[in-house]
């Protein structure tokens, strides 16, 4: 039987929540995950602290939190991919980040090899 492309998400969304408290120390407030063709999307919601909105009000500070956030993911990166290749078992081609200072919502972009959604039930 096939597994279904929700249960894939639900599963990729549980795991990225239990990478950040493991590897960042702290989860974000909510994790939306979305299959689509050969990407899987990772949406995070309510990343930054008070203290990052705060410096985030000028312009330096807002890079620098970019900047620092950034280095923290990617450094992790190898563990993400495993997490995608164990949950669907893809490997990730590429991977792109990018976090907003104004929403305090991170995205996540999993470049597949192959087209995942077309192999999933809906």
């Amino acid at each position: 039987m096939k597994i279904s492309k929700g249960s894939y998400e639900s599963e990729i969304s549980k795991a990225v929540t239990q990478w950040e408290k493991d590897f960042l120390g702290r989860g974000s407030i909510s994790v939306k995950t979305d299959i689509l063709r050969d990407m899987i999307i990772v949406n995070l919601q309510g990343i930054l602290t008070p203290a990052e909105y705060t410096v985030c009000e000028t312009k330096e500070g807002l890079l620098t939190i970019k900047k620092t956030r950034s280095e923290l993911v990617e450094s992790g990166i190898e563990d993400l991919k495993n997490i995608i290749l164990t949950i669907t078992g893809e490997k990730v081609k590429s991977f792109h980040t990018d976090i907003s200072s104004r929403t305090g919502e991170r995205v996540m972009v999993f470049k597949l090899f192959n087209d995942l959604e077309k192999n999933l039930s809906m």
